[in-house]
């Protein structure tokens, strides 16, 4: 009886002490905000901690934490007779839930899925801890409170957590010995098919020009010589292979408009 006469007594100076700091605020005393700030950065340090992940620094989830204990501080109206811990607990665990969620992930994923998936981890880990085995769809699904296809799913979105290296290897340590990743296993754009595509698209419009008009067109924009250069290569002057490309170009634009191609 006399532990908790003592703990509440604790608590009573506690919250004195917390008011009279919060009065110092609102009067434009910076000593006492960083009082106060200080005072609860170790209740953020315990929260970022459970919210501490192999992947996830844990410095970078105590600055997280302690970016919400400043909006506690911020936020928090010393007229109400909440204490101010019990204000400053969710402000902190939204702050850390909002960071998961919108900077963490590689993959665009539902807010309301984000969610469920960092609970099913959770309880994913309690449940391994516990019994020492990885836990069941089902047993994950009892303890989450959710269905079984609702902690698949959950399951499925946390893949989008961590994006993975093309470099990476592919396998087991075999495969890494060899050399061969990720990238070797995903396909490539084939330009052939572009190509083969625009011949398909230009063959009915090129019987429109002469082959001569062909020849000055290839010569001109597929080998990238100058009109100069073309006419000492067929024997006409620059002047005429300049008509001939106007020509053709005009022939091949009526053309396309006699004959689009389809698609």
């Amino acid at each position: 009886m006399s532990s908790r006469r003592g703990s509440a007594d604790i608590d009573d100076r506690n919250d004195r002490a917390d008011s009279e700091l919060f009065a110092r605020v609102r009067a434009g005393d910076v000593r006492a905000r960083e009082e106060l700030i200080e005072r609860y950065l170790p209740l953020a340090r315990r929260l970022a901690r459970r919210y501490q992940r192999t992947e996830e620094p844990i410095d970078d989830l105590v600055q997280v934490a302690s970016l919400g204990l400043l909006k506690a501080v911020d936020r928090y109206d010393a007229r109400r007779e909440t204490a101010f811990s019990s204000f400053a607990v969710p402000t902190i665990l939204g702050e850390l839930r909002r960071h998961f969620r919108d900077r963490t992930w590689s993959v665009r994923v539902p807010r309301e899925l984000q969610e469920l998936a960092l609970r099913v981890d959770k309880a994913a880990a309690a449940l391994a801890a516990e019994s020492g085995r990885a836990p069941t769809v089902a047993e994950i699904a009892a303890v989450v409170n959710v269905s079984e296809e609702q902690v698949l799913d959950a399951m499925q979105a946390a893949t989008a957590y961590r994006a993975g290296s093309l470099d990476a290897p592919r396998g087991g340590a075999g495969e890494e010995a060899s050399g061969e990743t990720v990238a070797d296993s995903i396909g490539v754009d084939e330009g052939g098919f572009a190509r083969a595509e625009e011949r398909a698209t230009l063959e009915p419009m090129l019987a429109h020009i002469t082959e001569r008009e062909r020849l000055v067109l290839r010569l001109r924009f597929g080998e990238d010589l100058t009109q100069a250069e073309i006419g000492e290569r067929i024997g006409i002057s620059q002047m005429q292979v300049s008509r001939l490309i106007r020509q053709a170009i005009a022939r091949l634009r009526e053309g396309l408009r006699e004959d689009p191609p389809m698609g």
